[in-house]
Order: structure tokens, then C-alpha cells, then sequence
């Protein structure tokens, strides 16, 4: 955060937002260029990889600027808008202070900028040099041309002027353009004020692609115009059989970078099938009776029950009776953690993509307190807003993908947890009962689990108790 005591102007930066998190991507702006806002008005809303949290400014007074887009990844450390302050006595400066210390930023008088380096992940800046690069000076004299001598020197002022840090640019925005050979200061930005964003970049490099493999699939010779005779190098006339079919058709491609919550589940998955040998095994199960229990206890008690609320306590009281399925690898220290308490995670199809909220402590909960939590969990999937809290902890999953309307599944476990239990869809099928063909309500679980902590004994049986509970629900009450 900085302020130029000149014209009463602070940048409100993009705090650390804990938990090793380095950057997010801003989902939409309160404000406007122009808007009045208040100590503590949330102003932005910006999605980290754990979740979707709207950010309060510390500053009271005018937007002056806004330094990123919708859809820009920003880096913590980054300034997300400029304020310019009501002019004040130092003591209402005071009293205006924000109380919403959030990491990364708080409630003290900013310093005077200075020359001294200021550290931004593995780079260094000068706050004086950035600053005058920023705003240079306006002359009508045109620049000197360079001679061999000062060659050198402007060289290698343009190498230390790319490998700078922006204060209002994203330093991910810079290094994405640097490792396909593109400068970002040379392109034309699209965000606010004319900043370079990452669709920009991304633009560009997907341009510059599409150019390249024009030239290699025409055959044209490097360094020759592609609307060249490569014989005679006269130019001629381009038609649309120069243009390459692939070229054309990629022209109608859509990229969607992969970054915060899909980021993260992209590498926890890949690295849970790298990791774990895992073996699944399944059942088919009669759930008429199960279906014919929730209608009864619905009737009875006047109150709703959902069957993934019945499930969750048959699988609670399996993990009761199973604890090594309820634990988790620590790769580190080389051990099996077998958890005292029952944190219940519920896989989830959220707008933000896949999720895992978790209900901590379900191993305590009542029937009726447990059908509360899932119900609750449940309904917040529908926005994808869940507090980190409500992601972190899980000791076993429950995925129910039978309302996406498939049979099975072979689920990919939830690091660091050893099990995970997929639910299928409730259906129709001819079942045999005491010898006679019949039609059943039938559903097939999926049971994945980890074979560093058990082999096939405990998840078997395991998953037959559920199965047994699930055709018999009142088998559940001895175990209650």
C-alpha cells in the first residue's frame, strides 16, 4: 500500500490471503471509477483457490483508478485501486482507519516512498525508479539517436526495465508473456487504464501461434511473406486455400485458462491418481426399503429427509465400526492416521467447479442434526461459496453422482483421505426376491479406497455394512 502525500492518492493492495495463498482472480468490481466509497465498504470480490471472499477498502474517499479487470489473476502484493482521500486534520486521518486488518495490510500511516528495494516474491524494485518510469517526463525534443557506444548501456536499461516488477501490473501477466517470447509492455492492454492483462497475453500468444503454423503448413521458408512465391519471392494474391483448414478451424476454439479452484483440483487429482494404488470395488443394492423407510419417517415425524441424509448416517456409523477406512497417508512421516473424530466430506458440482465441503464433527451428530448440516452443504453448492473452514478437515468423502443421472463410477480419492464411497442413481430394475423375479428400487455403490492403509477385508466389509443398512435400514439400530 503507498500514498502520495502530494495529492492525498492510496492504493489498496491485494492482501496475503493466508493459508500460502499467493494469488486469486478478481470475479467483479462494487465500485466505479468516480464512486465515493467508506472505511470498510467491501469493494471487490476476488476468488483464491480455497474460496470466493469480497474484500473491504481500508481508505475512505473517491476511486480514482482501478488497476485490474474482471477475470485478471492479481498477485498479493498488488494494488487492486487507488483512493483519493478527503483532505483531513491527522486526527481524523486517525479515527478513519480501517479496523479490518486483514493480512497483508493494516491500519498504520503509510511511509514516504523511498529508493529503498522493496521485495515482491523472488524480485526485487525501486519504489523511486518505478515511480518516475511511470510518469515521465513530457518533452517536444525528440530522443537522441543511439550511438555503438550508449548501445550497450539502452540494451541492457530495456533488459532490466522487462525484468522489472509493475506496481499495476501482474508481475503471473508479465512471466506468462515472457516464457513465449512476447513483451508485455509492448502490447495494446484491454484492462482498466490500458492495462495488459492475461486475455491479452493469451490473445497474443494464441495470434502469434496461429501465424506460426500458417507459414510451416504452407511451407513457406522462414523469414519469407507467406503470400510469397517461394521461387521468385513476387508477392501474390492470397485466397483461401492459403489459409490452412486446421488454421481456420482453430480460429473457432475457445481457451479457458486453468487457474485458482480448477487449478488446484486439476493437481490434487492428478496427483492422487500419481500417488495412491488404489483398487475399487462395487455392489448392486436394493434400496426399495430404504425409499419406503424415508416416506415413513417423513410421514411420522412431519419433517423432510433426504436419502443422502439416510446414507450419511449409515456410512458415519461404518466408519465408526471401520475406523481405518476413516484415515488418512501422511507420505511424509511414512504413517497411517487413523482420525478419533468424523469429518464428512459431501463432493459437490458447484458454479466454481468441483468442491468438498465438509461436515465437521458428523460422527456426534443426531439423525436430525446430520440431515441439518448435509441439507445446509448442500444448498450452499448452488453459489460455491463456502468458507475455507468449510473445506479443510475432511476424513472421508461421500460423492453422490446418481443425480447426475449415471449407474457407477470409479471415484478418485480425496488426498489425503484413503476411501471414498460414489452413490449411483435409484432406478428400476428386475431383482429376484425369495426366488421370484420382481421389480426392486436398485442403486450401485462404487467404493474406492487406498491399499497402503488396508487391504480388501476392511473396505469390503465396509461397504457390505452400507449395503446391508441400505436393504435393511432397521439393521442400523443395534448399531445406534
Amino acid at each position: 500500500m503507498s500514498a502520495d502525500l502530494n495529492t492525498g492518492t492510496r492504493e489498496f493492495i491485494l492482501p496475503d490471503l493466508g493459508e500460502g495463498l499467493t494469488e486469486a482472480e478478481l470475479i467483479s468490481w462494487k465500485v466505479a471509477v468516480g464512486d465515493e466509497v467508506q472505511v470498510d465498504q467491501m469493494v471487490v470480490e476476488v476468488e483464491s483457490a480455497k474460496s470466493v471472499v469480497e474484500l473491504p477498502c481500508p481508505y475512505a474517499g473517491q476511486i480514482t483508478a482501478l488497476h485490474a479487470s474482471a477475470g485478471d489473476t492479481v498477485a498479493a502484493g498488488q494494488a487492486l485501486l487507488s483512493v483519493a482521500e478527503a483532505a483531513s486534520s491527522p486526527s481524523d486521518e486517525t479515527s478513519e482507519s480501517s479496523g479490518a486488518n486483514l493480512i497483508g495490510y493494516g491500519t498504520s500511516e503509510p511511509k514516504t516512498r523511498t529508493s529503498k528495494k522493496r521485495s515482491f516474491g523472488s524480485k526485487t524494485f525501486n519504489s523511486s525508479t518505478v515511480s518516475a518510469a511511470a510518469t515521465p517526463p513530457v518533452t517536444d525534443e525528440p530522443a537522441p539517436a543511439a550511438t555503438d557506444v550508449e548501445s550497450g548501456t539502452i540494451e541492457s536499461d530495456a533488459i532490466a526495465a522487462e525484468t522489472s516488477v509493475s506496481p499495476v501490473s501482474s508481475p503471473l501477466v508479465r512471466k506468462l508473456a515472457k516464457d513465449h517470447g512476447i513483451s508485455a509492455k509492448h502490447l495494446d492492454g484491454t484492462g482498466s487504464g490500458g492495462i495488459v492483462t492475461r486475455a491479452d497475453v493469451l490473445a497474443a500468444i494464441e495470434s502469434d501461434t496461429n501465424i506460426n503454423l500458417g507459414a510451416a503448413n504452407a511451407g513457406v521458408p522462414a523469414g519469407t511473406s507467406p503470400t510469397a512465391d517461394p521461387h521468385t519471392g513476387a508477392e501474390r494474391g492470397a485466397t483461401s486455400a492459403d489459409v490452412p483448414t486446421s488454421a481456420r478451424q482453430g480460429e473457432r476454439d475457445t481457451r479457458t485458462p486453468i487457474t485458482g479452484l480448477r487449478k488446484v483440483v486439476s493437481e490434487r487429482l492428478t496427483r492422487s491418481r500419481q500417488e495412491i494404488p488404489e483398487a475399487t470395488i462395487w455392489l448392486d443394492v436394493d434400496a426399495t426399503e430404504l425409499v419406503k423407510t424415508k416416506k415413513a419417517l417423513e410421514a411420522r415425524s412431519g419433517e423432510k429427509y433426504s436419502l443422502l441424509s439416510l446414507v450419511a448416517r449409515f456410512v458415519v456409523a461404518g466408519l465408526k465400526k471401520y475406523p481405518i477406512i476413516n484415515s488418512s497417508i501422511d507420505t511424509a512421516a511414512g504413517e497411517i492416521v487413523t482420525h478419533g473424530d468424523i469429518n464428512l466430506g459431501l463432493a459437490a458440482q458447484t458454479p466454481r467447479g468441483l468442491m468438498v465441503p465438509v461436515v465437521h464433527g458428523a460422527g456426534e451428530m443426531s439423525l436430525r442434526q446430520l440431515r441439518d448440516s448435509v441439507s445446509e452443504t448442500v444448498g450452499k453448492a448452488a453459489t460455491g461459496k463456502f468458507d475455507p473452514s468449510e473445506l479443510s478437515g475432511g476424513t472421508f468423502t461421500l460423492n453422490n453422482y446418481g443425480v447426475f443421472g449415471v449407474d457407477g463410477s470409479a471415484p478418485i480419492i480425496n488426498l489425503p483421505e484413503v476411501a471414498m464411497l460414489g452413490l449411483g442413481r435409484i432406478k428400476d430394475r428386475p431383482w429376484v426376491v425369495d426366488g421370484e423375479l420382481t421389480v426392486r428400487r436398485v442403486m450401485y455403490l462404487s467404493f474406492v479406497f487406498d491399499h497402503r492403509a488396508c487391504d480388501g477385508q476392511e473396505p469390503s466389509e465396509f461397504l457390505t455394512f452400507v449395503a446391508d443398512c441400505i436393504e435393511n435400514p432397521i439393521s442400523l439400530l443395534p448399531e445406534l
